[in-house]
């Protein structure tokens, strides 16, 4: 662009500004969410639905502060948001926006009415969440089992510590290395 256009105003375009990314939503809007269905729900759904979005709720609950352990952009965790702030709102309301009559005993679909299909997604949901958190347990689990052993490892009797209810020789099994003389029990 030449000197002369700058000029007249008529400088180089203003860079194209790029649309903002929602943050994440926080663990208090992942609850409040489904806190919300629950509410929802209670009172207007059969006792079926309200048990089944309760359990959902529950994992969701259970699940929400521990997001951090299945690691940034995980699917598991896209899993766990998406069902308390998409999936389980959108399938409980559209079922509510139904008359009851014609939710609960009109078949809609291959021999099934908008009640049992709704109760065949909420156990779809129940179930995957079910498998997300036993899996962050177990990796938790895991963890712990790890840490146990090398623990077991830096200060069994290889350190020439004896540990209360230790008899002097157990532990990693390991000789003892020559060192202070060992704790006893008080």
């Amino acid at each position: 662009m030449s000197w002369w256009r700058r000029l007249l105003g008529g400088g180089r375009p203003e860079p194209a500004q790029l649309p903002a990314v929602p943050a994440p939503p926080t663990t208090e809007q992942i609850v409040t969410s489904v806190d919300a269905v629950v509410a929802r729900a209670t009172g207007r759904a059969p006792a079926a639905v309200t048990a089944r979005v309760q359990r959902v709720a529950e994992t969701v609950h259970e699940m929400a502060p521990r997001l951090d352990r299945l690691g940034a952009g995980s699917q598991q965790a896209h899993t766990v948001v998406a069902t308390a702030t998409s999936y389980l709102p959108e399938a409980v309301d559209a079922y509510l926006r139904l008359p009851r009559d014609f939710a609960d005993r009109r078949v809609v679909d291959r021999g099934k009415t908008s009640l049992m299909i709704l109760c065949d997604q909420l156990d779809l949901l129940g179930a995957t969440l079910d498998k997300i958190s036993d899996a962050v347990s177990r990796a938790d689990a895991v963890a712990l089992v790890a840490h146990g052993r090398f623990l077991e490892e830096k200060f069994g009797t290889s350190s020439g510590l004896t540990l209360p209810g230790q008899r002097s020789g157990q532990g990693s099994g390991q000789g003892t290395a020559p060192g202070p003389a060992p704790l006893e029990a008080p």
